[in-house]
């Protein structure tokens, strides 16, 4: 039979994987139960009862988590030259057009967010083989195509999230690092299931919210009992 490692004795101990918690009490476990030497990310999976091929139960949007992600976003804005200044004083990264798709066109995809102008979309739109599978491709419904970049980067900077539905109803998102207290890590995850909840479409029928779960990014996940979510 194998050894049980510490890191598993200390699992089981803490962890039941039985049982649904609240949101406060995952908050502090899922500390509890990561061991990696590095700063892990900490992700929240809401499965949904929608039906994302069909056009009118797709569910996306964006939120801005009230403690940020906890890490340097890298920024790149793809813009016409009059608003070059604009975007660097914003804290954008990396600024210029041509330059930069020829760059992308190459393989380069060394950023975490592009935002763009709508004037320079018909040139930006040729690297949807690129950065869609990526999902870096920039979207107005995510206000990553805007005229007001330096608005754009501010907000991306400041901790704002772009979440969408994938093929299994599920959402996955990250909001936040281990390293934050267990009160920062529920408001994070509160804010972006709150947000979730006011996009139900009305045409999704029975349960919205099949489950949720809060896991960091090496260890279990935890069930989340939604009652326990405020506004929900």
């Amino acid at each position: 039979m194998a050894r049980l490692t510490k890191n598993r004795k200390a699992l089981a101990a803490k962890y039941d994987t039985d049982k649904v918690y609240s949101l406060s009490e995952a908050a502090s476990l899922v500390k509890d139960i990561t061991f990696t030497k590095f700063d892990s990310s900490v992700d929240v999976d809401v499965r949904l009862g929608v039906d994302p091929k069909k056009a009118d139960q797709m569910v996306r949007g964006v939120v801005t988590l009230p403690h940020g992600l906890g890490k340097a976003v890298r920024v790149l804005v793809l813009c016409t030259p009059d608003k070059e200044q604009e975007a660097k004083d914003a804290g954008a990264d990396h600024v210029g057009l041509d330059e930069y798709i020829k760059k992308i066109e190459g393989g380069w995809t060394d950023i975490d967010v592009i935002i763009t102008m709508p004037t320079v979309m018909a040139k930006v739109g040729r690297l949807g083989k690129v950065l869609g599978p990526r999902g870096l491709m920039p979207n107005p419904k995510s206000g990553t195509v805007t005229l007001d970049v330096a608005k754009a980067v501010t907000e991306v900077k400041a901790g704002k999230v772009d979440f969408k539905v994938d093929k299994q109803g599920i959402i996955h998102a990250s909001i936040g690092k281990v390293s934050f207290t267990p009160e920062k890590i529920k408001e994070n995850a509160a804010e972006l299931i709150q947000t979730i909840s006011k996009l139900k479409p009305s045409s999704s029928k029975g349960t919205y919210f099949q489950s949720i779960t809060l896991s960091s990014t090496m260890s279990p996940g935890i069930q989340i009992d939604k009652t326990t979510i405020e506004g929900l």
